[in-house]
This record gives structure tokens, C-alpha cells and sequence, in this order.
């Protein structure tokens, strides 16, 4: 009994560590600031003292994260949240449903793949919209949809080059759920239930963990650790996006930018991390859905795919047959890693 209070007490712990940071907007400022393009990228700022510090205690807070998780903790680590776990079976269909509802409202606004990618003066951008509007509509029937998956995860890159690497990079999300059903497609079985096995599952995870840590890490940089200008812009914009004004904390613009950039980076990499994922997805989940409230059905629509994969982490994290498959990663230095333990 008390190893398991200690344990529930650890992920306590963390999880309130997380949460008494303050947790600025996740929201991409390029969705809602007017010519986003014309703000210089600094990188400077990320030179300076304090956002230099945050960006060590990030790196530092995810080391420790999964150290105390792969060494102390069990999987699942919220054993309360084990009935998210009987969705098991059907999560590759409804990521499916995210993935496809994102990328025909995308098409319909004139955007590829992400909302601050306007390719209407693109060459060849309408034949792009006309592929993205039927490839969304193909994984919403959920009908054989590796085909649709590969294809997603082969286009997609070579579409956003055109727009440039951060366009690709921010996309990362939408393609990682590509690559993740290209491995786990639903099945022709009722609401297309899928029993993969441990070794496909683990790849495709990891896929979907890069994928949407990775477009994290590029936004906390491309619009504030590396773009500041663009991020004050937003707080003077919207600035009830200042968590620390609202509870009546003044500071320095900049030093809500480099907070709010160490906090989105953090996301990332926990994510990436695959370590407590039940307990990661609850807290990031904070954020993500207090925006909707400023910003909307445009903010909603765009993070859809995120949601989708804050599902499937917290439906895999939450089921004791997959729970250890989420965090799994691949050996380093060429030492074989121990097989991840998988139970019936």
C-alpha cells in the first residue's frame, strides 16, 4: 500500500509542478495576427538570461520526467483512468475522424494542411486544396485508409517545401497522425476496431509522438522564442493571453514571450518523451482548451489533430496492455533496448 501512495504521490507531484506554471495560449499566432510574414526572427532573445534559464529547466524538468516515470512508476500511472483504456480498439478510426475534419475545413478556407499556410497563390494551389478536400473526406469514411495515409505522409512534405522548412516543420502533427495510420489503419471490422500488434503499435507511436512534439517545438520557437516581435504583437492584440495579468502578477512583455515559448517547448518534449502520458495529456489539455474560449471555432478546427493525439496517448497510456508501448524509444549507441513488456 504505501509504494502505491508514493507513486500516486510522485505523479501528484509532477503534475502540480506542471500546473503551477503559468499556461500561457497555445494558440498559433500566425492564425490571427494580420501579415504574420513580416515580423524579423530574433534569436537573439534566446540568448538572454532568463529565457536561457528556462530553456535549461525545461530540458532538465524532461529528463527528470521520464527518469522518475521509466524508474519509479507503473503504467499506467492514474490507474483511475484504466476505462479510457477500453477505447483502445477504436482510437485509429477516430484519429482518422480528427485528421479528416481538420483537413477538408482547411481545403474550404484555402489553406494546406495548416491554417497559416494560404497556397491560393501557389502554382498548382488549387489542384493542392482539391487533393487535401478528398484525402479529408476519405479518412472520415474511414474505408481502407492506409493509401490515404501514405499518400497524406508523402505529399504533405513535398507541399509544404514549397512554403519553406518552419511550414513544414509546423505541420509535423497532421503528418505524424498520417504516419501513425499508415502503420495502424481501422480495420473493415465494426467502428473499425484494430488490434495491432506490440511492435507495429510502438513504431506507430512513436511517429505520432515526433510528429506532434515536433510541431510544438517549432512553434514555441517560430512565433515566440525565435520570433518575439510576433508574440508581442499577439499579447497587445489579445491581451487576455497574459495568464500573469489576469491574476494580477506584471511582468515585462518578454518575459511573459519567453514563458509562454519555454512552456509550449516543454509540451513537445514530454510528448515526445512518451513518459506519463496520462498525466502529460491532462495538463498540456489545460492550455489548449482554455483559448478556445478567445479564439474560437478557427482554433478549434486547427487543433483538431492535436486533440486527436492527446486521445490516442491518453487512451494507449491508459490501457495496462499498451501503457508501456507509449513511452517507448528507440535504443541508442546501437545497445539493444528490452523488449517493452505487453500483458493480455
Amino acid at each position: 500500500m504505501k509504494p502505491l501512495l508514493l507513486r500516486g504521490g510522485a505523479v501528484a507531484v509532477a503534475a502540480a509542478a506542471l500546473l503551477a506554471l503559468p499556461t500561457p495560449a497555445s494558440a498559433h499566432e500566425k492564425w490571427f495576427v494580420p501579415d504574420p510574414g513580416s515580423y524579423p526572427t530574433d534569436w537573439a532573445f534566446i540568448l538572454r538570461p532568463v529565457t536561457a534559464s528556462l530553456l535549461v529547466a525545461v530540458l532538465l524538468a524532461t529528463a527528470l520526467w521520464r527518469w522518475v516515470a521509466v524508474r519509479f512508476l507503473p503504467a499506467p500511472e492514474l490507474g483511475f483512468l484504466r476505462f479510457v483504456g477500453r477505447v483502445v480498439p477504436y482510437v485509429p478510426r477516430l484519429l482518422a475522424i480528427h485528421l479528416g475534419v481538420s483537413l477538408v475545413a482547411a481545403a474550404v478556407t484555402g489553406h494546406f494542411l495548416t491554417h497559416d499556410l494560404e497556397v491560393d497563390e501557389l502554382t498548382g494551389g488549387s489542384a493542392l486544396l482539391l487533393l487535401e478536400g478528398a484525402l479529408g473526406v476519405w479518412f472520415i469514411t474511414g474505408i481502407r485508409l492506409r493509401p490515404a495515409a501514405i499518400l497524406l505522409a508523402l505529399t504533405g512534405p513535398l507541399a509544404l517545401l514549397l512554403t519553406g522548412p518552419v511550414g513544414l516543420l509546423s505541420a509535423m502533427d497532421l503528418l505524424g497522425v498520417a504516419v501513425f495510420l499508415s502503420f495502424v489503419p481501422p480495420s473493415d471490422a465494426t467502428f473499425g476496431r484494430v488490434e495491432p500488434d506490440p511492435a507495429t503499435l510502438r513504431k506507430a507511436l512513436l511517429a505520432l509522438r515526433l510528429g506532434a512534439g515536433g510541431a510544438l517545438i517549432t512553434l514555441a520557437f517560430a512565433e515566440k522564442l525565435a520570433n518575439p516581435a510576433l508574440a508581442r504583437e499577439t499579447v497587445h492584440m489579445f491581451p487576455r493571453l497574459d495568464v500573469f495579468a489576469l491574476v494580477g502578477i506584471h511582468v515585462p512583455v518578454d518575459t511573459y514571450i519567453a514563458v509562454a515559448g519555454a512552456t509550449e517547448l516543454l509540451f513537445g518534449l514530454l510528448v515526445i518523451s512518451g513518459a506519463l502520458p496520462q498525466a502529460a495529456v491532462l495538463v498540456a489539455g489545460i492550455p489548449f482548451n482554455a483559448t478556445l474560449l478567445l479564439f474560437g471555432g478557427t482554433e478549434m478546427l486547427g487543433h483538431l489533430p492535436v486533440y486527436g493525439v492527446f486521445l490516442t496517448l491518453l487512451a494507449y497510456g491508459s490501457n495496462p496492455s499498451t501503457a508501456r508501448l507509449v513511452r517507448w524509444l528507440p535504443a541508442l549507441r546501437g545497445r539493444a533496448q528490452a523488449p517493452v513488456p505487453v500483458t493480455s
